[in-house]
């Protein structure tokens, strides 16, 4: 079984006890989310499509960590002005566990 969901304008693939890594979701660790943006599940031979959400479906998850992504380095450069810009960027994240999809 499998559920396609929504967050943070990104779409991901989640199935029960898989962890997954999305934009902040606000809660300390250990904490239960659920999350309603559910696009699609599929259970073997059967499929449920959304338009665009699917009624009452849900993916139940457990915050493991909030962390940090990579650093991206912003570099801003015009040529013969001197101008020059460095700036760094750390997207917060969140991991989840997977825990239940509800069709």
């Amino acid at each position: 079984m499998y559920a396609i969901i929504e967050s943070g304008g990104k779409q991901r693939r989640v199935s029960p006890g898989a962890l997954v890594t999305l934009e902040k979701i606000e809660g300390e660790a250990g904490k239960q989310v659920e999350l309603s943006n559910v696009l699609m599940v599929a259970d073997g031979d059967q499929v449920k499509i959304g338009a665009p959400y699917v009624q009452g479906a849900a993916v139940m998850s457990e915050i493991v960590r909030q962390d940090r992504g990579p650093k991206v380095m912003i570099f801003k450069f015009k040529r013969r002005k001197r101008y020059r810009r460095t700036q760094g960027h750390r997207q917060a994240q969140t991991t989840l566990r997977v825990t239940e999809i509800r069709a």
